[in-house]
């Protein structure tokens, strides 16, 4: 039986393989994104798109009014929306503490708070039982990230996914996260990334390659199939061993 799949940052990498994965599947996938280009160029059969900024609360109200018209009913919600806050535009002026409060809250905003804002708008439409919240975390909410601000936003999202699995449980919903490690072919890095880096990132793992949109897609697929259906509060490590060290 077809389910209802939304998946938020679904015009590109990780979002943009599930999306292919569970349309495969039969699913039918609503992609969203602040990017309506990217979005029209997404190719996932039958898919339907709808671009909002999700940290607004009322592009969010948007959203909501879409899928209640178009869906009625969210069988699973992935969260991929978000990424590196070093990519958004730079805070204004040369005032150092005020660089450290815009990273942060840049960070907080778009993987942390989309995700929070979401899901409260669709729960009310999760299919009960069976109803899958998906989380898109890091290895970096483990390990850090360098300034602290990526690694925060992206662990914040760990108490919210436990806290669902406790209140949605008795519905029949679960509630998980995925934390990869290092995955090519997304814009997180941008436009390149230095040999010696990559060559690192490969180096910490333990089966020695790099991860790929797929194999994220492909465990996200999993643990919105009715044989993960005693699987919740969960946090799945996507990235290669590389997150027990080397």
């Amino acid at each position: 039986m077809a389910r209802n799949v939304v998946i938020s940052g679904g015009g590109t990498g990780i979002g943009l393989a599930a999306a292919r994965v569970f349309a495969a599947g039969g699913d039918r996938v609503v992609l969203l994104g602040r990017r309506p280009e990217v979005l029209e160029k997404a190719e996932v059969p039958g898919a339907l798109t709808y671009a909002a900024d999700l940290a607004e609360p009322e592009e969010v109200r948007g959203v909501a009014a879409f899928v209640e018209r178009e869906l009625g009913t969210v069988d699973v919600l992935v969260h991929n929306a978000g990424g590196n806050g070093l990519l958004e535009p730079e805070a204004p002026g040369d005032d150092p503490l005020a660089a450290v409060a815009h990273s942060w809250n840049v960070n907080f905003r778009i993987n942390t708070l989309t995700a929070v804002l979401l899901t409260e708008a669709l729960k009310p439409r999760l299919a009960e039982p069976g109803g899958r919240v998906l989380f898109l975390s890091s290895i970096a909410a483990y390990r850090g990230s360098g300034s602290g601000a990526y690694a925060a936003s992206k662990a914040g999202l760990h108490p919210y996914a436990h806290d669902l699995a406790r209140e949605l449980g008795p519905r029949g919903i679960t509630a998980n996260v995925v934390a990869p490690g290092y995955i090519e072919d997304t814009e997180f890095f941008g436009d390149a990334m230095a040999e010696e880096r990559r060559n690192r990132l490969i180096g910490e793992t333990s089966n020695g390659r790099a991860g790929t949109p797929g194999d994220v897609a492909e465990t996200l697929h999993w643990l919105a199939s009715p044989g993960a259906g005693h699987v919740t509060s969960q946090i799945i490590q996507v990235n290669g061993g590389a997150e027990r060290g080397h």
